[in-house]
């Protein structure tokens, strides 16, 4: 469908004619499936028996790669579309709003928030996914009866209409607010919106992605709710206890007045029965020394119950006590009802970088499964304090390994395999939780996961979750301050960053080998299931082969680090892309056997979405790639069908 283009005092937006009539919704209304991030599917079309019939039914392209082509270099597709009113909606990295028709791709309506893509964008342009909310008020048909809501790169909350895309005049100022971060920026982008707003009562809520170990004193992480028709603040909440000292005589005694920001950046969800609002946290700042920041940092790399009306705290879980590793919480909180043997209960599912998976209580954040305090590596450097203990939980086992020795070093030849065993006998390495040094430190997981932003699935019927990890190295090193310039000029292409307003700067590099593969044995990727009835694993099976990373194009199933999440269906099967080879793949739910996949035009580096229309059911993924994975680049959303 023809769209007329129209210019309202610099902000731009797409006005579709009188749209279809379609039919009603079939699933998938939230960015994870549903309010409570379960990606889970009713749809049964799709079975082990004729998966392997899938074929690409549409794909539709944004044009972004002719029409701006560097900033598509420096972004990540990592979108997932809802379905709404019978349009599918999605968000693009540059924070266009475009709604398709379901069976055939086609183009509805577009709005364009127009961010400038003309500046330096330290970090990617990113959207995850956008919120809808339909008025009970409004009178059928009015402008704005349902609403979609996005955050953008350059700190707005926008709301047009669902039905033609046209900004909600009657929502902050001509359908936005604009959000001050609360001080100047070092750079445009150091404050975003990535993830989907969240909606609630009567109001919409935003987290924040705040550039990472420039500074100590960055912008605060603070989560706001604005009035769901105006667009009026309701209320904040800062995820840091600025300026706590708890608990006198212990290890956290000193006043901690520099906190850092501890944001919400990765996608929040809702539990609109209880009225809950359910964060997870990150890291403070600067991530790589806490020197500044002492004590426990309460709030940070927890999972935090907001009451949706007021933002008061109902419960907090602390998964990292004064993290200096990065190990924030990546994903959003997964809302299901587990089995215990004792009757449901309703939980909340946390997945981590480090491989846990934290099992919580709704109502109280009590674990479901006992979490010890484990004795964790000491002697940071200078100035550093840190937990004498972490929390690790007895079940689900841990994902991902948690130490590596020079020996368990792997290379294609043994010439690789030999600089990969010299680097790793290079470093402090003590396992799990070893502090950051200027010797230079493995982290292991690397702070790109075990599990990362795509979260987990849920099937209720069988009480199965799935979740995806990565298995790669980092070296951490803290560089003096002193020496902070010569290393950063000496090393312009390195991430090397000043951490500013403490006495160290930070290196973080991965290990890889010289044919850029990692120098930890793989698998790299891993698709994992397990019974939360009972918290153990019930099958792991390798995600990916290196075909793309390799020096030959030999589909090697190796396994690869991956971004996006999975999806499973009541028909049996796991949708997941995320792998760094260009497919989207099927999966037998119940034994992990890989069924199908479908080359993609880009990398799949975002969660698959599924719904029923018109009698076919059809499972789309963003097919954008991820620039920081190195994964090819492109605009597109792929729908596949059976014949």
């Amino acid at each position: 469908m023809r769209v007329l283009s129209l210019v309202f005092g610099g902000l731009s937006c797409l006005l579709a004619v009188a749209p279809p009539v379609l039919a009603e919704d079939a699933g998938w209304t939230h960015y994870g499936g549903d309010a409570g991030g379960s990606r889970f599917s009713a749809a049964e079309a799709l079975t082990p028996e004729t998966v392997s019939d899938l074929e690409e039914a549409w794909v539709y392209s944004t044009g972004d790669m002719d029409r701006r082509p560097e900033a598509v270099a420096k972004s990540a597709s990592e979108g997932t579309p809802i379905l709404v009113g019978g349009r599918l909606t999605y968000c693009t990295p540059f924070n266009e709003i475009i709604t398709l028709d379901p069976g055939t791709g086609a183009e509805l309506w577009r709005y364009d928030s127009g961010i400038s893509t003309e500046h330096h964008q330290a970090n990617q342009y990113v959207c995850r996914g956008v919120a809808h909310w339909v008025d009970p008020q409004a009178e059928e048909g009015a402008a704005c009866a349902t609403r979609i809501y996005m955050g953008t790169a350059d700190s707005r909350l926008i709301a047009v209409d669902a039905a033609t895309g046209l900004p909600c005049a009657d929502f902050g100022e001509a359908g936005e607010v604009r959000i001050n971060p609360g001080m100047d920026l070092w750079w445009p982008g150091e404050f975003q919106i990535t993830s989907p707003p969240v909606t609630i009562g009567n109001v919409v809520v935003v987290g924040s992605a705040i550039g990472d170990n420039a500074r100590a004193d960055a912008p605060k992480g603070t989560v706001r709710a604005f009035d769901i028709r105006t667009g009026a603040p309701v209320w904040d909440f800062d995820p840091v206890a600025r300026g706590a000292a708890e608990q006198p005589g212990s290890w956290q005694a000193a006043d901690a007045v520099r906190t850092g920001h501890a944001n919400v950046w990765a996608p929040m969800s809702v539990d609109a029965a209880r009225g809950l609002v359910f964060l997870p946290t990150s890291s403070p700042s600067p991530d790589f020394y806490g020197g500044t920041r002492i004590g426990d940092n309460r709030y940070a790399n927890s999972v935090v119950a907001l009451d949706g009306a007021t933002g008061t705290v109902r419960w907090h879980f602390q998964t990292v006590h004064h993290d200096v590793w990065d190990y924030d919480l990546p994903a959003q909180p997964s809302l299901v009802t587990i089995d215990t043997g004792e009757g449901p209960r309703d939980v909340v599912v946390q997945v981590a970088k480090t491989g846990f998976v934290f099992v919580l209580d709704r109502d109280t954040g009590a674990p479901v499964f006992p979490v010890d305090e484990v004795p964790v590596p000491q002697d940071a450097a200078p100035g550093e304090v840190l937990s004498p203990t972490q929390p690790m939980p007895q079940k689900p086992p841990a994902l991902v390994p948690h130490s590596i020795d020079p020996d368990d070093a792997w290379g294609l030849t043994f010439w690789d395999r030999g600089k990969c065993r010299d680097l790793l006998a290079k470093y402090r390495n003590d396992g799990l939780f070893t502090p950051p040094s200027e010797q230079g430190t493995l982290m292991f997981p690397f702070s790109g996961g075990g599990a990362n932003w795509g979260g987990m699935a849920f099937n209720p019927e069988t009480q199965l979750m799935y979740v995806n990890t990565s298995r790669a190295l980092h070296v951490v090193k803290l560089i003096p301050r002193d020496d902070f310039a010569a290393a950063k000029d000496a090393e312009p292409g390195k991430e090397i960053s000043p951490q500013e307003g403490t006495r160290y700067g930070m290196k973080r590099d991965l290990v890889l080998s010289p044919l850029s593969l990692p120098c930890n044995p793989p698998p790299f990727g891993v698709l994992h299931a397990i019974d939360l009835s009972t918290g153990e694993i019930v099958w792991e099976e390798t995600l990916g082969t290196v075909r793309d990373l390799a020096p030959v194009p030999i589909p090697w199933k190796l396994g690869t680090p991956n971004f996006g999440g999975p999806l499973v269906t009541a028909g049996g099967l796991v949708f997941i892309g995320a792998a760094m080879d260009d497919y989207l793949r099927a999966f037998d739910a119940a034994t992990g056997e890989e069924l199908w996949k479908g080359r993609l035009p880009g990398g799949g580096q975002a969660t698959p979405m599924t719904y029923e229309w018109q009698g076919r059911q059809y499972v789309v993924i963003s097919a954008g790639g991820h620039s920081r994975s190195t994964t090819r680049l492109n605009d597109t959303l792929v729908a596949f069908a059976l014949p």
